[in-house]
């Protein structure tokens, strides 16, 4: 962790220029993915001045946050079961907003809290079969649903780009989850947000107007 600071003005000035070449002018956060890492590399990252941390999986992110003192904004970032809803009192943000049955579950869990549950709606551009989320075709209808449901609040949208795309596919999923986000905002929802982009190609969602980029890798080398 000694050239995290390194890494960390190196990242934020790569996304200064990509905002720069990409013309949207958005403000960007930096998400740090610290999955399999220890309760350490949360606070590393947080003296380095980055403030919202993602996990995939609840257990090891409730783990991680009983040993954690540094006041971030904790982020679901991976796929949730419905039957975990409960934890999302943790998390200040839901990431994968995957299926109208989550949503629903989600919807009840804010209602029950007397407080709404900030959420990203999930888009999966391409149809890949391996992962969730809503087809583009979808997502005006499904968000114009989920206006009625006090209990979620759809902030934005995200979306994951195929492990091994090439550049026209990564340009193609990411200006699909832009157009997805101004159809969330065109039916009602305070949608802002759009995370998109990882460690191997983060500039060109950034170019693409995402806000917020899910990073590990480059931040804390190889996962072990």
């Amino acid at each position: 962790m000694s050239d995290l600071p390194e890494r960390v003005a190196e990242v934020r000035a790569r996304v200064v220029a990509a905002v720069q070449r990409g013309g949207h002018a958005q403000s960007v956060r930096l998400v740090a993915v610290t999955k399999t890492y220890g309760p350490e590399a949360v606070e590393a990252v947080h003296a380095c001045g980055v403030a919202d941390v993602g996990e995939n999986r609840v257990q090891e992110a409730l783990d991680k946050q009983a040993l954690v003192h540094a006041p971030v904004r904790w982020h679901l970032i991976g796929h949730l079961q419905r039957n975990k809803v409960k934890a999302l009192e943790q998390f200040a943000l839901l990431h994968s907003l995957d299926s109208s049955r989550l949503a629903d579950a989600v919807h009840e869990f804010g209602v029950r809290r007397g407080r709404p549950m900030d959420a990203l709606l999930q888009v999966n551009v391409v149809g890949e079969e391996t992962k969730g989320g809503f087809a583009l075709a979808e997502v005006e209808r499904e968000a114009a649903r989920l206006v009625a449901c006090a209990g979620v609040r759809v902030v934005g949208v995200m979306t994951m780009a195929p492990l091994d795309a090439d550049e026209s596919t990564l340009r193609r999923v990411f200006a699909g989850a832009r157009c997805a986000l101004a159809l969330v905002r065109g039916a009602g929802h305070p949608a802002m947000e759009l995370s998109m982009g990882m460690s191997g190609d983060f500039e060109m969602a950034v170019e693409e107007g995402a806000t917020l980029v899910r990073l590990g890798t480059i931040l804390f080398g190889e996962r072990h």
